[in-house]
């Protein structure tokens, strides 16, 4: 399995989303800068971190998302290929069309940093065959702009189409419909707000995060 790491100037989660992935998977990923044009060949999944990617000016992950590497991105998940962005890659992926709704401002204003309770949406992806639909688990967030705001249209989409991945038990930014990670229409691409890459190892506390790249792993070497 092949992977990458995409890291942009204020990336702040590159490492340790590269600690997680060679965890599951045995193999270091490579780390790609914003401004190559292209991607390593024969990528398996594409990963881009969390932080505050060119100081969160503009909007968060707006600029990055105009970054010379993320128009091969986009092109590899077109293709079919699997993303997955987190916090900030969150915000990234929405900005570059990837992923429907917007990321706005907490609603309470304030930056959110801690550990939550999440309850897994579906298990009917790569990304979460891992765990078990309606399962309750905890991951952390740390974020300033992770309300998710959709069209009542784009919300019961997701929702028909099963791909609310993760919803929050306790809201912490005011998401509609407690949604903190959605899945692309092919559910080869995930975007979430929590960290599961923080939670990865008995060390850190826990390793429900860590079962969302052990699902990677395994689905993809089945692949």
């Amino acid at each position: 399995m092949k992977t990458a790491v995409i890291v942009f100037p204020g990336s702040n989660c590159d490492r340790d989303m590269a600690v997680a992935l060679e965890r599951a998977t045995g193999q270091a990923p490579a780390m790609v800068w914003h401004k190559d044009a292209s991607l390593p060949a024969g990528l398996d999944l594409i990963a881009i971190p969390g932080g505050f990617s060119f100081g969160d000016y503009l909007r968060c992950g707006a600029i990055a998302a105009r970054s010379p590497i993320m128009r091969a991105v986009v092109e590899f998940a077109q293709k079919g290929g699997h993303v997955l962005g987190v916090c900030n890659g969150f915000q990234v992926l929405i900005e570059a069309g990837l992923l429907p709704g917007a990321l706005m401002r907490n609603a309470n204003l304030k930056f959110v940093c801690r550990d939550l309770h999440l309850t897994v949406g579906t298990s009917d992806s790569p990304f979460t065959s891992a765990y078990r639909p309606g399962e309750t688990i905890t991951v952390p967030v740390a974020h300033h702009d992770g309300n998710f705001v959709a069209s009542d249209a784009v919300l019961a989409e997701l929702r028909d189409s099963d791909r609310v991945a993760f919803r929050y038990v306790e809201n912490p930014n005011g998401s509609r419909d407690d949604i903190a990670g959605i899945l692309s229409d092919n559910r080869r691409v995930l975007g979430m707000m929590p960290h599961p890459e923080r939670l990865n190892d008995p060390a850190l506390g826990g390793t429900d995060g860590g079962r969302l790249f052990d699902s990677l792993a395994s689905a993809l070497v089945r692949a």
